[in-house]
């Protein structure tokens, strides 16, 4: 699977989270509940200040590595951090990261790229990862997978 190496700034991020993991039998509908509450329960449409319109899945605050369990959002990028405590808040740091391109089903193709990326040998922080959606076509969508990358000696 192909990939670019890019730098990039320190995003805010703002929406829903949850705790979960890949080997859980329900990390599916963890995830799939959080992206159901962020778009049908108007949290996506009440977040102030966004930084254009791409949803962000989020994946961060590892126990381990890939198999541990993670804090996940669906959230979208903001100039600044909201008042008040209605929102999840996720600062994705600055640093090196693998850039992966992905078509497809939005669900389908993300689930694959990632089993793939998992069998990958990238230098992972398991710090911070994240999928940036381009659009929002369910069966032909893009999808950027950025996944967290040790800084290089």
């Amino acid at each position: 699977m192909k990939y670019e190496i890019v730098r990039l700034e320190e995003k805010i991020a703002v929406g829903v989270s949850a705790r979960t993991n890949n080997m859980s039998p329900d990390m599916g509908a963890v995830i799939g509940g959080l992206w159901n509450r962020f778009y049908n329960e108007g949290i996506y449409a009440s977040i102030p200040r966004k930084a254009g319109k791409k949803a962000l899945g989020i994946y961060t605050d590892y126990a381990g590595d890939w198999k541990a369990d993670y804090t996940v959002f669906a959230a979208c990028e903001t100039t600044a951090e909201p008042q008040g405590n209605q929102y999840s808040i996720c600062r994705i740091p600055a640093g090196r990261y693998a850039k992966f391109v992905v078509h497809g089903d939005m669900v389908q193709a993300v689930a694959a790229a990632w089993q793939e990326i998992w069998q990958m040998d990238l230098p992972r922080t398991f710090q911070c990862d994240f999928e940036e959606y381009q659009d929002d076509c369910m069966d032909n969508a893009e999808i950027h997978i950025y996944v967290g990358l040790k800084e290089e000696n």
